[in-house]
């Protein structure tokens, strides 16, 4: 080969290579700036909301891309409290499911809010009605990959009504939240394949916990939860009490314990508020205000445990998703129940199984579905057996 052709035959080939090169990185430069660009258009086409993100990181090595300062709120908004603020979301692949066989992703975040501005949400924008699927969705379609484990630290869960005097601001801060296997990527046969805990800090300094497993492959995802909030104090609730009942408190604790159950799209549950110690009317109120008080406090005394010093109730949920109704009659004899029979304890009653919205929903199904349903039981049984053996 002559040696002019040789010469230009090797800088073709060294050039090729270097063109590519700097095409990768421009690319790579540009990935940030085009994916930031992305989920802007998607935060923009939400019926009645807009958002932004302010920056996109790129982590190639690692699979992952973390996005910076999100916000979302209300078209017609009256505060300017985003309903949405999301300092760091971290998206990334799930590489330990890989050797499941399955691709996930996996989701970090550190410090969200989600604030209801009841002003903010009294309306809906005349371009289209804001709805909470709306939203969710296009949150959940920036990650391309199926979400299989989910954390959060340091979240806070507020209800904020700017009308009121002063305003009620309610909340649950320092959440710590993790929800893993949500994509059923281990022990595929339970029925209840993803447990969720998480704690928090309530206004008044109460304890905040939940714990439990759910199902959300199923479009009416499936569970069986728990929550208790402890030790509260009940005059970090006055701004709230005072507004929609007309009291408040000197001193006092409040609690308030839960427990869910969902099979299948049925409910069952019950929702149990305490007070102990607690103490009605203030020095400083008008006379209006203490006779009030006053009478409110004569109908605690009857209805507390005497000997715990305990005002409680349990509310009992069930029914349809769709409808769910508390029942009536069985509150109000739990009130009585609690006030002359016995206290009730501050703890969750763990009284409530997944079973027990299973046996209501069976009363509502046809023949065949009960067959089914049974089938299905007995396969969930089978395998929770298996499991134990290989655990044992």
């Amino acid at each position: 080969m002559p040696a002019i052709k040789r010469k230009v035959y090797k800088k073709k080939r060294d050039t090729f290579p270097i063109i590519l090169l700097v095409i990768l990185i421009a690319f790579r430069l540009y990935l940030p700036v085009l994916v930031k660009n992305y989920v802007n258009k998607v935060l923009a086409n939400i019926p009645g909301y807009y958002g932004q993100v302010e920056d996109i990181d790129i982590s190639l090595f690692r699979g992952a891309y973390t996005i910076n300062n999100l916000y979302l709120n209300k078209v017609t908004a009256k505060s300017q409290v985003p309903f949405l603020n999301f300092p760091v979301t971290d998206i990334s692949i799930e590489w330990k499911s890989l050797f499941h066989g399955k691709i996930v992703s996996e989701i970090e975040m550190v410090s969200p809010q989600l604030t209801y501005v009841f002003e903010d949400h009294e309306q809906t924008p005349n371009e289209g009605e804001a709805n909470v699927d709306d939203w969710t969705k296009a949150l959940t379609s920036l990650v391309p990959i199926d979400v299989n484990h989910f954390e959060v630290h340091d979240g806070k869960l507020g209800f904020v009504e700017l009308q009121t005097e002063p305003n009620i601001d309610l909340y649950i801060d320092k959440l710590e939240l993790t929800a893993d296997n949500l994509r059923n990527v281990r022990q595929d046969k339970l029925v209840l394949p993803s447990p969720i805990k998480a704690s928090g800090i309530s206004i008044g300094k109460g304890e905040v916990k939940l714990d439990g497993d759910v199902n959300i492959i199923k479009e009416i995802p499936d569970m069986d939860i728990s929550f208790s909030l402890e030790g509260a104090d009940a005059t970090a609730l006055n701004d709230f009490t005072r507004h929609y009942a007309g009291i408040d408190f000197e001193k006092g604790r409040f609690g308030l314990y839960s427990e869910l159950a969902i099979a299948d799209g049925y409910l069952k549950g019950y929702m149990k508020p305490l007070l102990k110690d607690s103490k009605l009317i203030g020095k400083d109120d008008g006379f209006l205000g203490v006779l009030w008080e006053g009478f409110v406090g004569f109908f605690k005394f009857i209805l507390k445990n005497q000997g715990t010093d305990t005002l409680a109730t349990k509310v009992p949920i069930e029914g349809d998703l769709n409808k769910v109704e508390a029942g009536i009659l069985p509150t109000i004899f739990n009130i009585f129940e609690n006030a002359w029979i016995k206290a009730f304890t501050g703890q969750v009653d763990e009284d409530i199984e997944f079973k027990d919205a299973f046996k209501e929903k069976e009363k509502n199904l046809s023949r065949e579905e009960k067959k089914e349903l049974r089938k299905e039981k007995r396969e969930a049984r089978k395998k929770e057996r298996e499991n134990e053996k290989e655990g044992s």
